[in-house]
């Protein structure tokens, strides 16, 4: 996976499709984000820079719920890629 803007998006994409809410916020975060479960809220510490970003949404992603047939086609390919840990070129 390329570390850029695009990636980025493509991946916070999937959790906007699955009604997750993503802020960027400053704290005191262990691993750099905190879930509200039952908000669906992911905050992810303001301060990474795009690749730890995508390296924490590529983490998170898969302990999170979501809904794959509210995913668009590209939305779904990537979530799929996420969970099989075989991501190839965005």
């Amino acid at each position: 996976m390329k570390f850029n803007q695009a990636s980025l998006n493509k991946l916070e994409n999937i959790l906007n499709e699955s009604e997750y809410t993503l802020r960027y916020e400053r704290g005191t975060f262990q691993s750099g984000w905190c879930i509200l479960e039952f908000k669906k809220v992911v905050v992810l510490n303001k301060f990474l820079d795009t690749e730890g970003r995508i390296n924490t949404l590529l983490e998170l992603i898969p302990q999170l719920n979501i809904n794959f047939d509210k995913l668009t086609l590209d939305s779904q390919k990537l979530y799929e890629q996420v969970m099989s840990n075989t991501l190839s070129l965005i």
